[in-house]
């Protein structure tokens, strides 16, 4: 699933990256995309894709794993039998929890993701002299620099965005799956049905927690050029400075993004999900 999210949003992505931390460099979405192929070629916009693949990965590995205990500790809560089906709140409330220990995994390799993607801009700008363009080279200069804490640099901000957008993630992918299941079991929903409801799942996260999410990208992109305030002294200072509006750069890649990337990946887990219990129930 993670795989699947990354091989069909990465180019997105790195649009969003770029115009959230760089936002006076582009006007718009297309002309982020030409810039950048002038600049680098086709392959900037797959810069990053190494940790984005394993923090795609890792992320919902942990997190579809977390999914399934936080269920069964939702209906411990609500006191139900463990085979009981939760509604779409309560399987909502399941995953904001699961997203809680997704985000340990997530945060130093969607650091070095982002700084990756910015690269370009922050030698642009001046912030530093010479870029890492390689995996490597980021991990090795984080370590040089702040030591293994370093890859949590944004934590709070990562988390203040997981945990909330989780439940609107998970709630409308679940709110959306009952409504084209119509009284039928959500597990003979086809791939299309599957691929939509992943979609309005992820559409309903990045509208919910956009704007934290720019201040994370801020937050891991530019301490790379030195020590970066924290979640709030960043977002009152990218407010004052260059208005409300700045939180929300780089929103239309992100919405195309989410809706294919976040299809992708449901259908992907849905399906190999049922690959897997085949084979397990064959033996």
């Amino acid at each position: 699933g993670g795989t699947a999210c990354v091989v069909t949003g990465q180019p997105f992505d790195t649009a969003k990256v770029k115009m959230q931390t760089f936002p006076n460099m582009y006007k718009g979405l297309m002309d982020c995309f030409v810039k950048t192929y002038k600049q680098v070629g086709f392959r900037g916009f797959y810069k990053g894709t190494t940790p984005a693949l394993v923090a795609n990965i890792a992320e919902n590995s942990v997190l579809f794993m977390c999914y399934g205990f936080c269920q069964q500790i939702v209906r411990r809560i609500v006191g139900v039998d463990r085979k009981t089906k939760l509604s779409d709140l309560q399987n909502a409330a399941a995953g904001s929890f699961a997203s809680a220990f997704a985000t340990l995994v997530l945060c130093p390799t969607e650091l070095v993701k982002c700084r990756l993607q910015a690269m370009h801009e922050m030698q642009l700008s001046g912030k530093i002299i010479q870029g890492h363009n390689t995996v490597w080279s980021v991990v090795k200069g984080v370590i040089q620099k702040d030591g293994p804490l370093g890859f949590y640099r944004g934590l709070s901000s990562t988390l203040l965005r997981e945990v909330p957008g989780y439940f609107f993630f998970f709630g409308g992918y679940e709110l959306s799956r009952t409504f084209f299941a119509s009284g039928r079991s959500k597990d003979e929903l086809g791939p299309i049905p599957l691929l939509l409801s992943g979609g309005f799942g992820g559409s309903c996260l990045w509208i919910a927690v956009y704007p934290v999410d720019c201040v994370k990208s801020r937050i891991q992109v530019l301490s790379m050029a030195g020590k970066q305030t924290g979640f709030m002294g960043t977002f009152v200072t990218v407010v004052r400075t260059e208005g409300v509006l700045a939180l929300y750069s780089g929103l239309t890649p992100t919405m195309i993004r989410a809706f294919v990337a976040n299809g992708a990946l449901f259908l992907a887990y849905e399906y190999s999900r049922k690959l897997m219990m085949k084979q397990i129930d064959s033996y």
